[in-house]
């Protein structure tokens, strides 16, 4: 009997054991189960294509529908000619250009096409209007062509025109003053008044020096001396682009 149960209970033992075991072990793989998919090979970086640069012609394109006809008027503040800026100092109107940019000049047309330029668009249209004309320019002597009467000449000496603009009015001793021999006298005296506005959102120049010199003069005078500097012999010029020839 008791040879019996001990073999009954190795029997158990076993079959125990063998369910165990059946039930750790790892289940196979389904036959059909796909391997995995290779990953994808990742898209080539595109390169950014580089900005071809603009060519001065496009660059000068605002520029000419003002500056490049002769004789032609803008109306704001007021109705006057619009610079000759050919054969004008480079370093004088990259200065000019930036302050419209910065504000220091309000001009609201000037304002939005200056605040569209980079300094290396201001740098190449300002070598570009230094040179425009330049072969057939007369260059200047020390002295202007005429003399100026008594009163105008009080203010020219009161204004100490010549020490900034240098010789004839156009030899100034810094590159970033402009030559003003010859240019619109029109022009003159609405940039002249511009330095006098304060407090105009739209229209003024800030320029220490020429705030204080022309605020010692009325508008009357200011214009009789916008007047006598236009009249003088000048190296700046308006040229003509081919497009705005009278057919």
């Amino acid at each position: 009997m008791n040879k019996l149960l001990t073999t009954l209970f190795a029997l158990f033992v076993a079959c125990a054991t063998s369910m165990g075991q059946a039930q750790t072990a790892p289940a196979a793989a389904p036959a059909t189960a796909a391997a995995p998919a290779p990953a994808a090979a990742a898209a080539p970086a595109k390169t950014a294509t580089p900005a071809s640069p603009k060519s001065i012609e496009a660059k000068v394109a605002m520029c000419v529908g003002c500056h490049g006809i002769v004789g032609y008027k803008a109306s704001f503040p007021e109705v006057y000619r619009v610079p000759k800026i050919a054969g004008q100092g480079a370093k004088y109107i990259a200065a000019a250009l930036n302050a419209y940019k910065t504000g220091d000049r309000k001009h609201p047309t000037m304002r939005g096409i200056a605040e569209s330029l980079s300094e290396q668009d201001i740098s190449d249209i300002a070598n570009y209007y230094e040179n425009l004309g330049k072969q057939g320019r007369a260059t200047l002597g020390d002295k202007p062509n005429r003399e100026a009467d008594a009163q105008v000449a009080g203010l020219v000496q009161k204004a100490a025109c010549f020490s900034c603009h240098g010789a004839n009015l156009s030899k100034p001793i810094d590159p970033s003053y402009p030559k003003i021999s010859g240019q619109y006298p029109d022009y003159v005296f609405v940039a002249l008044k511009a330095y006098k506005t304060e407090n105009n959102p739209t229209f003024g120049r800030n320029n220490g020096v020429m705030g204080a010199i022309a605020k010692q003069f009325s508008n009357a005078d200011l214009k009789a001396l916008a007047n006598y500097v236009g009249s003088l012999d000048s190296e700046l010029q308006t040229v003509q682009e081919s497009r705005f020839h009278h057919q």
